[in-house]
């Protein structure tokens, strides 16, 4: 029996078209289809997506795959009204920086690496400490002092979801250099 809410069963195929993206979509071809701008034509590795912010549009991606691709420090996906997806890649020996989000929750999940969360109410004391590695999730409430530090032997590749968003819309940093800097010149709240 035909299941209109079924998933497809073939993940690498999840953003694909059942058309050919460079053809419009209706059969009329009086618009182009809005919901596979993400996947190039004709392109035969459907697992790789275009990272950039493609909020606050209706998205799918396979996030592991995502998340695995981000090289960058930080890279905003997708960035709506109430909610914030953003990819990080935090080198070997490297760490997020130790931050506070006041009006924020946070939530955390490993994809690859390894590495050490630390929380706590103070600055000076993050009482809370738990090791962290590939699959692992951990949620900072409002209010917390946090850091993760990267104890492995290759970059901790993560994906971060804020609630309200924390980045502005089409955030990119290569490195941590590159967001403390955009940190300065932005009022974020830490």
């Amino acid at each position: 029996m035909y299941n209109d809410y079924q998933t497809y069963p073939y993940p690498y195929y999840i953003n694909a078209s059942q058309y050919n993206s460079d053809i419009m979509c209706d059969a009329y071809n009086t618009y182009r289809c809005p919901y596979h701008g993400n996947m190039p034509a004709n392109n035969s590795d459907f697992s790789k997506v275009q990272l950039k912010d493609y909020g606050p549009q209706p998205f799918v991606v396979n996030i592991e795959e995502a998340t695995k691709q981000n090289n960058n420090f930080r890279t905003a996906l997708w960035t709506g009204e109430h909610l914030q997806l953003t990819l990080m890649s935090i080198p070997v020996g490297g760490e997020i920086g130790l931050e506070r989000h006041s009006n924020l929750d946070q939530f955390i999940r490993i994809e690859e690496g390894q590495g050490i969360v630390k929380m706590g109410d103070r600055r000076d004391y993050l009482d809370f400490q738990e090791r962290v590695y590939d699959d692992f999730i951990f949620i900072i409430p409002a209010g917390k002092w946090h850091n993760l530090i990267n104890t492995g032997n290759k970059p901790i590749k993560l994906y971060s979801i804020y609630a309200p968003p924390q980045h502005p819309y089409g955030t990119v940093h290569a490195t941590k250099a590159d967001a403390e800097a955009a940190e300065q010149n932005r009022a974020y709240s830490y």
